[in-house]
C-alpha cells in the first residue's frame, strides 16, 4: 500500500498561505502517495484549483462552526463550540490585558485561545485512518496535534515571529508535541527559535512550494483590461487587507508619488479583509480614490499580476512572501518594503528591489525604481532567465515518511 498522507487547512480562502497549500498539493505524487485534505470549511474563492487527485475529505460539525459567526453555529444546535469560543474570549480578554501597549497591539494569541477551548468539543478523527504522516499546514495546530493518528506530525511556521507576540506559554507545549516543525525561510526559523529555542532539534527548512506551469496556466485564463486598463504605470498588491499588509498606508504613500509627479500612476489591491473601511477612509482622505483602487476578492490573481507592471509588497512584515514569489515567476519587477525577511527572498536590484517601510522614504525608493527604465528592465530579463519554481521542495516532505 502505498505511504497516506493528512492535511489540515482551515479553508481555502484568498491568501498566501492557500496558495503555498495549492503549491504542495500539485507537486505531491499520487501515484507515490494518498492524500487526504481535511479543510475546516469548505469555503473560499481556492476550493475549484484543489487538484482532482487529492482526496477532499467531507466537511465535519464541530470543525465547521471554529470561525463561522456565533448567530450560525448557535441556530445549528453546535452550542459546545459556542460555549468554547465565549470561553476563550474571557480567557484572551484577561491575558491581554496583562500586556504593556506594545505587547497588546501586535498580540497574536487569541485564535490559539480558541483552538485550546473548543478541543474538548471536537469529535475525533481518528476513525479516518491511520496516517504515515500528519500535516498541520496553518496554526493553531492543535487538531492534527489532538485528534489525528498518525506516525509522525509535522507542523509548518508561516509567520516571522519577531514581528507579533504571542503567549509562549501557551503555545509550547503545542509545537512541542510535534516531530517536525516546517519553517519556510531561515529568517522564521531565526525568529521563532528566539522564541522557542528548545524547539531547534525539530525544525527543517521546507520552502513554499511554487509550480510555475500552474501560475502561468493561470495567468492565461482571463483579460482584465477592463478592470486594469493600461493608461500609464500599473501597480499591484495582493492580500488580505489587514495590519501585516500595510495597505493603509497606501493612500498616503500615493499621494507622495503623485507630488512627485506621477499623475497615469494607478495601484491596484487585490484581497478583502477587515481593514478595507480604514483604507476606504484613508483613500478618502488623501484624495487618492483616482489613483488607489481596490479591486476585492479575485478568484485567480494571476491574469491581474500578469497584466501589471510593477508588483509592489508594501507590508509591515511578512514570514515569505507567496505573491512576491508568484510575481517573479510572471517575470514581473517587485518593489517590497524592508520588513524582516524581506531579503531573505529579494536581491534587492538583481530580482527585485528593496524600499523603505516609512511612507515618505517608501515613496521616494520606489520614485528612484520606477524612474530607473534600465534597472526595471534588467530585473525582468533575469526573471525570465531564472526558473523560481521549487517542485522538488516536496521531496523533504516525502523523505520523513
Amino acid at each position: 500500500m502505498k505511504p497516506r498522507i493528512f492535511i489540515n487547512m482551515h479553508y481555502m480562502e484568498l491568501g498566501g498561505a492557500e496558495r503555498a497549500l495549492l503549491g504542495l498539493l500539485n507537486a505531491l505524487d499520487t501515484d507515490k502517495v494518498d492524500v487526504d485534505l481535511f479543510l475546516n470549511q469548505h469555503t473560499g474563492e481556492f476550493m475549484p484549483l484543489i487538484p482532482d487527485k487529492i482526496n477532499l475529505l467531507p466537511e465535519r460539525r464541530g470543525y465547521n462552526a471554529i470561525e463561522r459567526p456565533m448567530k450560525q453555529i448557535l441556530k445549528e444546535g453546535q452550542f459546545g463550540v459556542a460555549i468554547g469560543r465565549l470561553r476563550a474570549r474571557k480567557l484572551h480578554k484577561k491575558y491581554n490585558q496583562s500586556l504593556d501597549d506594545r505587547e497588546r497591539a501586535f498580540d497574536s494569541s487569541a485564535f490559539h485561545y480558541v483552538a485550546e477551548c473548543v478541543d474538548r468539543y471536537l469529535p475525533s478523527l481518528e476513525d479516518l485512518s491511520e496516517y504515515d504522516l500528519a500535516i498541520s499546514f496553518l496554526q493553531p495546530h492543535n487538531i492534527v496535534l489532538n485528534k489525528v493518528k498518525a506516525k509522525k506530525k509535522i507542523a509548518w511556521i508561516h509567520t516571522d515571529y519577531s514581528t507579533v507576540h504571542v503567549n509562549a506559554k501557551l503555545e509550547l507545549p503545542v509545537w512541542a508535541g510535534f516531530d517536525y516543525i516546517a519553517s519556510i525561510s531561515p529568517d522564521c526559523t531565526k525568529s521563532f527559535l528566539k522564541t522557542f529555542p528548545s524547539l531547534e532539534n525539530k525544525i527543517i527548512e521546507i520552502e513554499n512550494i511554487l509550480s510555475t506551469d500552474f501560475i502561468r496556466q493561470q495567468a492565461e485564463l482571463l483579460d482584465v483590461s477592463d478592470e486594469m486598463p493600461k493608461h500609464g504605470i500599473n501597480l499591484l498588491s495582493v492580500g488580505r487587507y489587514c495590519h501585516a499588509k500595510n495597505y493603509d498606508n497606501v493612500p498616503d504613500i500615493m499621494k507622495r508619488l503623485v507630488e512627485k509627479g506621477f499623475k497615469d500612476l494607478r495601484w491596484y489591491i487585490i484581497g478583502f479583509g477587515g481593514d478595507e473601511p480604514l483604507i476606504r477612509q484613508k483613500n478618502a482622505e488623501a484624495g487618492m480614490e483616482d489613483h488607489v483602487i481596490l479591486l476585492g476578492k479575485k478568484d485567480n490573481p494571476y491574469p491581474y499580476i500578469k497584466a501589471c507592471d510593477i508588483y509592489v509588497q508594501p507590508s509591515r512584515y511578512e514570514g515569505k512572501s507567496v505573491t512576491v514569489r508568484e510575481a517573479q515567476v510572471l517575470c514581473k519587477p517587485v518593489i517590497v518594503t524592508n520588513y524582516t525577511t524581506a531579503r531573505s527572498q529579494v536581491k534587492d536590484g538583481v530580482d527585485g528591489c528593496i524600499v523603505p517601510q516609512d511612507n515618505d522614504a517608501c515613496a521616494e525608493g520606489m520614485t528612484e525604481a520606477i524612474h530607473n527604465r534600465a534597472q526595471l528592465d534588467a530585473i525582468s530579463a533575469y526573471l525570465h532567465e531564472h526558473d523560481y519554481g521549487n517542485e522538488d521542495e516536496v521531496e523533504k516532505i516525502l523523505d520523513l515518511l
